[in-house]
């Protein structure tokens, strides 16, 4: 059995400090190998361009900042099932990812999505630098996306 295809896709401005952590986060993961059948892509601030990513993906591992009142820094996974089980939207985001995943479902081109998201307190414009804790973070993510993707992969 062939393994899935996964597509680890960041996405966050950087411009917009602790909001930038999803770009971050791939951009430190791409530092290593990866299986062939796993790809990564720093997303930015998204965009409707990104649906065409998602052709031949069996898993979508999305990694954002999250407005959602836990500490910041803390890093949590879940199975959005609907649109409403996505964090709030950050305004810095050229569209929302519920946008984007609402997008993919009608054309019928969702994969199966993971969501790690990194808890922060506020937007900071104009900011490239992320807070103490929410850039400490960073190791947490790593060490969960690579626990996810190995979690993920049939091996023969």
């Amino acid at each position: 059995m062939a393994a899935p295809k996964i597509l680890i896709l960041g996405v966050g401005n950087v411009l917009m400090g602790d909001e930038g952590v999803g770009v971050h986060a791939v951009r430190l993961l791409e530092a290593r190998p990866w299986p062939a059948h796993v790809s990564l892509l720093d997303g930015g601030t998204g965009g409707f361009h990104l649906l065409s990513h998602f052709d031949g993906c069996d898993i979508l591992v999305m990694i954002d900042a999250a407005l959602d009142g836990r500490p910041p820094g803390t890093v949590s996974v879940i199975e959005p099932r609907y649109a409403s089980d996505f964090p709030k939207a950050l305004s810095a985001h050229d569209i929302g990812l519920k946008d984007l995943v609402d997008s993919a479902a009608i054309l019928e081109m969702l994969p199966k999505v993971l969501l790690v998201t990194i808890s922060v307190a506020e937007v900071q414009p104009m900011q490239l630098s992320m807070s103490p804790e929410v850039e400490a973070s960073l190791a947490e993510v790593d060490a969960t996306v690579t626990a996810l993707v190995s979690s993920l992969t049939v091996r023969p």
